[in-house]
Order: structure tokens, then sequence, then C-alpha cells
């Protein structure tokens, strides 16, 4: 159902806000073009680099012995072609991501512009403007980096490993035995990876939060801080939220010193090219075929690397997403009157019997859970009238029930 609005956008686009995940593919979804020629590229890309090892193979091959006076000029050739063909797909292809970051992360702020002007004046009145700003600057800039490039190294990653596999199997089946126990073990190892690294990442958007919004309530209120010398409590409370924030960085930095697919590959190398030897001695496969196997070992490197990297980008930018729908989902209180009402301005201001509580619900007996209780007065048009009253009696929670910024718990 759609939520009460105070303002709605004319032709504004609706996405699916059910989870992180489904948000994020519909607004991917609005530019499916650009995420199609970005695989397409860089399968291409891929599919070039990894066909280049086996060029070099066979031209280790035509250096052994050679088919005629042109055949390694013609292999050089092709690896020539094939790898400035690599080049262009990439560049295409990172033009294509970098145009979907940049208009996901332009339509995310926009979306969460517009639903902060359809909230409640309640729902401002309890936020925290640091926390909504870090929200609006920060995080939606980590919306694009998880595109690109985060799920762009992490589609890069599947690719380079699928691809040379592919190119290994079509050299000799039995040389796919290593490069799969390394994948499997790589997959267990990635996993558990992103298991710890997600929470932490999450505590670390979080803080960000709470550190920029301490800041911006103490710029804002400098004055105030002055006036009572509380310079070094101010200096002393933003220290404390920037040693959080650094420290979450550093536990994220531990995890990631941890990172084991680097070592399981240097293994899975080694084995590979021990694997390799022994056919060759077997004589099943020639020494072309041994430098080509290894050259495409020698792709997954690339893959098993950038993942280190790719995972906490994706890590970011959910956990981003997840803090930018908790803003737009908010439900907000609002009284709408869809039908509109039309009347003079006549200036008078009337209470009945009013009661009102932040917590919301039914008004008690309990005095300390309602702000006011029973409160009646007539105010007429252009009378001035003066709230007197001891610090927390309620004076701010009475005007801000004027402007209606909250609504009664009970009277009108």
């Amino acid at each position: 159902m759609a939520q009460r609005s105070e303002f709605t956008a004319p032709n504004a686009h609706s996405y699916d806000q059910r989870s992180a995940g489904r948000w994020i593919f519909s607004h991917v979804r609005r530019y499916w073009y650009f995420a199609l020629g970005f695989y397409v590229c860089f399968i291409i890309a891929w599919s070039c680099y990894s066909g280049a090892q086996v060029l070099i193979g066979r031209a280790a091959d035509e250096i052994i012995s050679s088919s005629g006076p042109d055949g390694l000029t013609i292999i050089a050739l092709t690896i020539l072609a094939v790898l400035v063909s690599d080049g262009l797909s990439s560049l295409l292809g990172s033009l294509s991501a970098e145009n979907v970051a940049a208009r996901f992360e332009a339509d995310a702020r926009q979306e969460l512009y517009e639903s902060l002007l359809s909230k409640s004046k309640g729902f401002h009145d309890r936020q925290r403007a640091g926390d909504i700003m870090a929200r609006a600057t920060d995080d939606t800039s980590q919306l694009s980096h998880l595109i690109a490039p985060g799920a762009t190294l992490v589609s890069e990653t599947v690719m380079g490993i699928a691809i040379p596999l592919t190119y290994i199997a079509f050299i000799r089946l039995e040389l796919l035995l290593v490069p799969l126990c390394f994948v499997a073990a790589y997959i267990v190892t990635a996993r558990a990876y992103v298991r710890r690294l997600n929470p932490v990442v999450h505590d670390q958007r979080e803080q960000f939060g709470a550190m920029n919004a301490g800041l911006e309530e103490t710029i804002s209120g400098i004055e105030v801080v002055k006036a009572s010398a509380r310079e070094g409590f101010e200096r002393e409370k933003f220290r404390h939220n920037a040693r959080l924030f650094r420290d979450f960085f550093v536990r994220q930095g531990s995890i990631e010193a941890r990172y084991l697919p680097l070592l399981l590959y240097g293994f899975a190398l080694g084995l590979s090219f021990l694997h390799a030897m022994w056919l060759y001695r077997q004589g099943a496969i020639e020494v072309g075929q041994v430098i080509a196997v290894m050259g495409l070992v020698n792709v997954l490197r690339f893959p098993t690397f950038i993942s280190l990297f790719a995972f906490s980008l994706l890590q970011s930018g959910v956990a981003s997403a997840n803090r930018i729908l908790k803003i737009v989902r908010a439900e907000t209180d609002l009284d709408e009157n869809s039908g509109g009402h039309s009347a003079p301005m006549r200036g008078e201001i009337v209470f009945e019997g009013v009661s009102f509580e932040y917590a919301g619900g039914e008004p008690t007996s309990d005095r300390s859970s309602a702000v006011l209780q029973h409160i009646s007065f007539r105010i007429a048009a252009g009378q001035t009238v003066a709230i007197i009253g001891q610090t927390g009696s309620g004076k701010s929670a009475l005007t801000e029930l004027v402007n209606r910024t909250y609504e009664v718990s009970a009277g009108r």
C-alpha cells in the first residue's frame, strides 16, 4: 500500500523496495542496455585475453618446429589483434558500467530526496540532520562504487575463472583437476570471508552516520558550545566517534589480511605446473600446451586477487543501500486529506481536551508517559499569548502541536 505523503513528485519512477537486493536490481534494470553491453564486452575481452595465452603456446610450438617462414609472424599478428580487441572491449564495457553506476547514484539520491519531502514534520523532528546528510552524500556515493568497480569486478571474477577453465578443458580435460579443486576451495573461503566482513562493514557505515550527525550538531550549535565553554567536551566526543570509525576500518583490514584464496592460488599454480609436466613426460601434451595451460592458470590470479577489494565494495554498497532504504520506507503518521480543504483564514487557535505523548498510543493515567494532559484554551486572531513553565513542562511540545509537527494523542 502506498504511503500517505505531503508531497508527490509527478511522473516519479517507482522501485521495488522489498529488500536491498531487489531495490538495487530495480534501479539497474532501468538501464539494462548498458548492463547488457558491459557483460557482452567483458565476455569478449576475457575470451580474447585467454585466447592469447593459447596462441602464445602455439607460438612456442612454432619456434620448436616451424611450419613455414611466415608461421610465427602470423601467430604474432593474431596475438596483437586479439589483445587489441581485448583492450577495446574492456574500454567499452567499463564505459557501460560507469554509465549505470552514475545513473544509479543520481536516481537513488533523487528518490531519497523525494522521500524526505514526503515525510511528516514529526518524522524530520526525530532525525539527526548529519546522519541524513551522510545517507544523501556518502551512502549514495557508495552505491555508485557498488556497481563500478564493485559489481563489475565480481562479474569479472566469475568470467575470469569460467572462461580460462573452458579453454583448459579444450586443451586437455585432465588438466582441469587442479583448477577445479582450487575453484571449490576458493568458493568456500570466499564465502567465509564475506560472512566475517559483512557485519563489520555494516557497523562501519552506521558509525560514519553517527559521527557525521554529531559533528553537524556541534557546528550548527557552535554559539551555544562556546557560550557554555563546552569546546573540550565536544572535541572529546568527536574524537571518540572518530576513534570508533577508525577501529571498524582496522577490523576490516584485519579480516582482509586473512584473505586465504591468494594462498590457495599459489598452491594451485604449483600443482597445475606439476600436473602439466607429468602429462608432458607421459607424452600426452606438447610443450606449447604446457605453456598455454600455465598462461591460462596465470589468468586466474587477477580474479582471485581483485575479489579481495570487490567483496568489500559490494558489502559496503549493500550496507549503504539498506541505510537509504530505512529512510525511504519509514512510515509517517500523516493525517492526509486527499480531497483538500478550502476556507477563509480565521487565525483562531482552539485546543479542546488535548493530550499528547511522544510514544503515541492511547493516553494513560500515568503522568510520566504523557507530555501534555487535558489542555484546553482559545486564542483569538491577533492575540499574543505567553507560554510559561519549567524546563520539560511541555512548552515546545505545545507549539509543535499548533503547526502539526506532531498529532495529538487525544482531544482536538
